[in-house]
């Protein structure tokens, strides 16, 4: 933290209230505009906030390898399953506009963005990247995509990508605990929502399906540990960004487990950091 100041516990939605917070994070003495992260953390959709991932502002927000480092917006969003989907895509889209119409005014370019998440945090800004290139008919997409700005790149770390058939990792894993909580996971997630009305909960199958977006899709870097359970979700990511020939760098980690990279002092951890570091200079600090 030493290199980094934050700003706390500001409102992107009317109404102030804490799901609806979001913390800016700069590394100290930068000039000029700094291109931006969008943050959005993991938990299940269920657990979890800004503030227990703040780890992942210092480490987007310290300069680094010769780069300055950041501007990175870490923010809430509803949880289930007192708020199900789509509430939480819907404060996701709403962080975003806030984030293209603010973030200048705290030194970022908001023609620099890139949007990254783990876990359920992945599922959610791979959400709002379709639907900042599809034209879809929700409400929140289509105001998503009526703004015109389509990130520069996505971070989907570690991503659960299909909530609607959990069952498909019930094989990866022989202890009852998890398999109820992968259970709660989608029951508390989807609610009601079902079919059509559900697409984007499942932005992997979207991306699978025959539908050509309006915009170009931007490049992704889909980081995952090769023991983690959900694994398959990130090589059916790859492959289908693949196919429609968007660039896709999917590195796997070799014995880690599941957001591996919050454990920040194993090696792998620190490995995936500088890969994902030079990966936004590639894609983002260059352009």
């Amino acid at each position: 933290m030493e290199d980094v100041e934050v700003e706390r516990d500001l409102s992107y939605r009317e109404g102030g209230d804490e799901a609806h917070w979001l913390d800016v994070y700069r590394p100290k003495g930068a000039t000029g505009r700094l291109p931006v992260v969008l943050h959005v953390h993991g938990g299940g959709f269920r657990i979890l906030s800004k503030d227990t991932h703040w780890m992942m502002g210092v480490g987007f927000a310290r300069p680094r390898g010769g780069s300055e480092g950041l501007l990175v917006v870490n923010v809430n969003y509803r949880l289930a399953p007192k708020h199900p989907f789509p509430a939480a895509l819907e404060d996701v889209c709403a962080a975003w506009a806030w984030t293209l119409d603010r973030v200048a005014e705290h030194g970022g370019d908001p023609s620099r963005i890139v949007v990254a998440g783990e876990s359920a945090g992945a599922n959610l800004v791979t959400a709002l990247a379709l639907a900042t290139c599809f034209r879809r008919s929700e409400p929140f997409a289509r105001a998503t995509f009526d703004r015109g700005f389509v990130p520069a790149g996505v971070m989907p770390f570690c991503g659960l990508l299909q909530v609607s058939d959990i069952r498909r990792f019930m094989a990866q894993t022989e202890s009852v605990v998890v398999r109820d909580r992968m259970q709660a996971v989608s029951r508390g997630y989807l609610g009601r929502a079902s079919g059509a009305e559900a697409a984007l909960a499942d932005p992997l199958v979207v991306l699978e399906g025959a539908d050509t977006p309006e915009r170009p899709l931007p490049p992704f870097f889909a980081a995952c540990g090769d023991a983690d359970p959900i694994l398959d979700d990130t090589r059916r990511l790859a492959a289908s960004l693949r196919r429609r020939g968007v660039r896709v760098d999917a590195p796997e980690y070799p014995g880690e487990p599941h957001a591996f990279h919050a454990l920040l002092w194993r090696e792998q951890a620190k490995r995936c950091w500088r890969d994902a570091r030079a990966w936004v200079d590639d894609v983002l600090v260059a352009d």
